[in-house]
């Protein structure tokens, strides 16, 4: 078992790299499909995944949990990860057929787009990612996933030229996600031995991984649900609009989820010996340094995002601008909420206040576009999307308010709000005297780097705060136990 340390150097590397390709991909994906096509690929990825969604269920929290609480005792280890395997295979079985039976049966618009999309689910299947992560080989999943999506880009340059390319592009996200989840099954005999499943023993992880499911499913309904409506009530190109702005979110949001990636299975592991007071230490340096990082990233992307939208994405995206900016304002309450569920209400077993949060949040995304995109397009779809991720944070933060000081983190984070909103003033008045232009857009993010960091430099030096350099040592250098 490797340490924070390198596990967190893996899952940043990976964050990093995300953040690269598409900067490198998605200004030649959006000219050479255009919106409409990019619209397209969203819709049917997005009923695909769908039905990923129920072939993983709520796996990926279930079983990084429970390989971390057993991760020490190689029998319970081989007979946990071959009964959970067995009933995820099995489930995901029978969903790749729910899904062709739908295409086939049902008049599904571009039904050859639809069939490719299917690999998605074909992965899923073979989709162990828990695994490593509850056993915390963050390594393994690096080093495969950094192959397949290096080989992934150069595919989409080598074969992706026009419009009429279309099925080649959707083949090639999905044979690679396919391709991506299958090659870590060469190494698995290195870690866990597969040993026939009990039926018994395989049914009781049925209920918690159904629980943990309900929050997936809710989560999915304003991640995914909002293309679906956009589709319906709007057309393609709002689509793809909305689309490329949840990726240009996306991609800096990475760096803020690796925390939670990384710490979920060391806390699950704590939490099993009930080491309370470690389990503060790490929730309390963690916010800290993740709220850094999150209003940065918020009001950075935000001051950019009028003149990063034409020049990134193409001219023709110039609507994405307003979308970017609405969007950027979740990134605080999804690291805020990503720090608590991750570290403490997942690793607790606090199962029904995640439900509850993410429920809400769902119930106000839906009701918000069902109200907002038939008259606002995709700009109410982002709307909705912000008001969810609010809710999810709202409530978690007053569930587990008598059990974490969430008052003390607030007031911990309110000096990088204030330096975000310094920092967004000072961007905007650059941006006022610099033409539209590559080189202009990189002197605003210089200038937004710059201002953020010597404000938040001066905020540790002279208060002698030290929670932020503290934060990273104890994340990064402590030793696995």
């Amino acid at each position: 078992m490797a340490s924070i340390k390198k596990n967190f150097a893996y899952q940043s590397a990976y964050q990093i790299l995300l953040i690269i390709l598409p900067f490198i991909t998605s200004p030649y994906i959006s000219r050479v499909l255009g919106p409409e096509n990019t619209g397209i690929f969203s819709y049917s990825y997005s009923v695909a995944d769908y039905f990923v969604l129920f072939a993983m269920l709520g796996i990926n929290n279930y079983g990084n949990r429970v390989i971390a609480t057993v991760r020490n005792d190689r029998d319970r280890l081989n007979r946990e990860f071959s009964n959970i395997f067995a009933l995820h295979f099995l489930l995901s079985f029978l969903v790749l057929a729910a899904y062709y039976l739908y295409v086939l049966i049902f008049p599904v618009k571009y039904k050859s787009y639809a069939m490719i999309q299917s690999l998605y689910i074909l992965g899923a299947m073979f989709d162990i990612n828990w695994f490593f992560f509850g056993i915390e080989e963050f390594r393994v999943t690096f080093t495969r996933n950094m192959i397949v999506k290096v080989l992934t880009v150069a595919s989409i340059f080598a074969f992706v030229h026009d419009k009429s390319d279309l099925w080649i592009y959707i083949t090639i996200m999905a044979g690679g996600n396919f391709i991506s989840q299958s090659m870590v099954w060469l190494v698995l005999r290195k870690y866990v031995s597969f040993v026939k499943p009990r039926w018994k023993e395989l049914i009781v992880h049925l209920r918690p991984l159904v629980i943990l499911f309900v929050p997936v499913v809710a989560v999915s309904l304003y991640r995914v649900l909002d293309k679906i409506l956009l589709w319906n009530f709007s057309n393609e190109t709002q689509v793809g609009f909305f689309e490329y702005a949840e990726r240009v979110i996306n991609i800096p949001m990475g760096l803020i989820t690796a925390f939670g990636t990384v710490m979920l299975p060391r806390m699950s592991n704590i939490s099993a010996k009930g080491d309370t007071e470690q389990t503060m230490q790490y929730i309390s340096t963690s916010m800290f340094f993740v709220m850094f990082m999150a209003y940065a990233l918020s009001f950075g992307l935000a001051s950019i995002s009028k003149d990063f939208a034409p020049i990134f994405l193409g001219k023709a995206y110039e609507p994405c601008g307003r979308l970017i900016a609405c969007l950027a304002a979740t990134i605080p309450f999804i690291a805020f909420a990503n720090v608590i569920r991750t570290q403490y209400l997942i690793p607790q077993c606090k199962d029904n206040i995640y439900i509850l949060s993410v429920g809400l949040g769902a119930f106000v995304n839906i009701v918000t576009n069902l109200v907002l995109i038939p008259r606002f397009q995709a700009f109410g779809a982002s709307i909705g999307s912000l008001l969810a991720e609010i809710t999810v944070c709202v409530v978690q933060a007053l569930a587990v308010r008598r059990e974490l000081p969430i008052l003390q983190y607030l007031k911990s984070g309110l000096f990088f709000l204030v330096s975000g909103a310094v920092m967004l003033g000072a961007v905007y008045f650059v941006q006022s005297l610099i033409p539209t232009s590559i080189t202009g857009l990189l002197t605003q993010i210089a200038t937004g780097a710059v201002v953020y960091l010597a404000l938040s430099f001066l905020y540790v030096k002279f208060t002698k705060n030290q929670i932020l350099i503290s934060a990273l040592k104890k994340l990064v250098s402590k030793n696995s136990e």
